[in-house]
């Protein structure tokens, strides 16, 4: 059992945790009207909230309202744009076709039909999930499982494919919808466990979801120790994708099952490998109270470190300043910051969405504002198809005022850290947005990568495994 896990809830009152273990309690778009500080804004955002949510999923808990959003500044507060649905996130013809169901009170097939139709113009996965990241043994897809990068293999629990409350922005929407066809999932251990063992070239797991850390210990723990297993060496790196931290953090606190979760965690680096929690921070608010910094201390006291991420959203830290303020208390409490990535292509991209010159802008001001041990966070990054491209500044080359870019990571190996430029574009948002500088007809990876999509994205990974 980890040591961490010897402090009783008396012992850490001083640390901010309530006398008994907090119930979690969901909202949906169905409990709209049962949330009482929603009501004072009025019927016609309510109205907006459940035409939105009708398309896109919604859910938020008892703490989220409670803890992090300031209902003073709502609608305007962050974490209220974190969560709770808004008309902007549909463009109007969108918005429109389904506002007109509700104003007639049309019934409920007519609505889900038209849900269905509106999502699948939404790019619900984006970068060649469905068609080039899925690995395939002996003809059969792997379930769960994506493969896009040849060290790094992303696993998708089917007990983890919710969340305690679910990001307005989140490009993982499509998960949440109840369409099992958009849906990636597994139940199997065994098959992603032998899986791993058949590639040794990856060295990093990445559990993911949805969010792995709303599943039970016992759910968990047959997937991560199963990597004790000595044909698994090669899996050196364990990461957590979790917004638990901000949205529970009782789960690591007070959680009936929060000792045996971290005593896992303790197992798992007392074993050898690393464990990293991915922590998705979106804003600075959502680090303030202090049930969530025992939650942090209480995790990086079993060995695993935090690593924080976040895409760069509108509304929410689109300026240096937010930036700056949350990459200064993270690293104070022994956080790590991992990336600022792009908006994604995706979902309600049409709210959130920030030009790619005013994302690079936003990243340097915060840059000049904190210490070298914050500026390990790489930015803005895409997360597109051919790999994660990385804006690296603005220059002036032969006359040519051009965007500079790199690979931070490739789905050809070969291409990292190789830079490359683009005309300088105030209006692009994403890479396909993008045109080659000093009048190339296409980037240096686009015909290799036009024939990895018909080939599936794989070819290069296993032909690496090979050599």
């Amino acid at each position: 059992m980890t040591t961490v896990a010897k402090r009783t809830i008396p012992e850490m009152r001083g640390a901010g945790v309530p006398d008994e273990a907090p119930k979690l309690q969901v909202f949906t778009d169905r409990h709209l009207d049962k949330i009482e500080p929603l009501q004072r804004l009025g019927e016609q955002m309510l109205f907006e909230m459940k035409v939105v949510a009708s398309v896109l999923p919604f859910r938020v808990n008892n703490y989220v309202i409670e803890n992090l959003i300031d209902w003073e500044r709502a609608p305007d507060d962050p974490i209220f744009s974190l969560t709770f649905p808004q008309r902007g996130m549909l463009d109007p013809e969108m918005y429109e076709q389904m506002a007109e169901l509700h104003r007639r009170e049309a019934p409920k097939e007519e609505i889900t039909a038209l849900a269905w139709k509106l999502r699948h113009q939404l790019n619900p996965h984006p970068a060649g999930q469905m068609e080039m990241n899925l690995p395939e043994v002996n003809g059969e897809t792997v379930e769960g499982v994506q493969h896009k990068y040849r060290e790094t293999a992303l696993f998708f629990p089917s007990q983890g494919q919710t969340c305690h409350s679910y990001c307005t922005f989140c490009f993982r929407w499509a998960q949440f919808i109840g369409d099992k066809d958009l849906k990636i999932a597994s139940k199997e251990a065994g098959q992603l466990l032998d899986y791993l063992a058949a590639h040794p070239h990856l060295s990093d797991l990445l559990m993911t979801g949805g969010d792995p850390m709303v599943m039970k210990t016992k759910h968990l723990a047959p997937y991560l120790e199963g990597l004790l297993d000595e044909r698994l060496d090669h899996v050196q790196t364990v990461r957590i994708g979790t917004k638990a931290l901000s949205f529970w953090p009782y789960r690591f606190v007070t959680d009936k099952d929060a000792d045996e979760l971290l005593g896992l965690f303790e197992r798992l680096v007392e074993s050898g490998k690393h464990v990293a929690v991915m922590a998705h921070i979106n804003h600075y608010q959502e680090m303030e109270n202090p049930i969530f910094r025992e939650a942090v201390k209480r995790i990086r006291a079993t060995g695993a470190e935090i690593r924080t991420q976040s895409p760069l959203i509108k509304h929410i830290n689109d300026s240096g300043y937010a930036w700056a303020r949350m990459w200064r208390e993270q690293v104070r409490l022994g956080m790590i910051p991992y990336y600022m990535f792009v908006e994604r292509d995706t979902g309600a991209k049409y709210r959130f969405e920030v030009p790619l010159a005013e994302a690079y802008d936003i990243y340097r001001e915060a840059m000049k504002q904190v210490s070298g041990l914050a500026r390990t966070a790489r930015g803005p990054s895409m997360s597109a198809g051919p790999g994660k491209v990385e804006i690296q500044g603005v220059a002036e080359i032969k006359g040519e005022k051009v965007f500079v870019l790199r690979f931070i990571q490739g789905r050809n190996p070969d291409w990292v850290q190789r830079p490359f430029f683009a005309q300088y574009d105030t209006e692009a948002t994403w890479l396909d947005e993008l045109k080659p500088a000093f009048g190339e007809k296409a980037f240096f990876f686009e015909e290799e990568y036009v024939a990895m999509q018909s080939d599936h994205g794989l070819k290069v990974i296993d032909a690496a495994e090979v050599e």
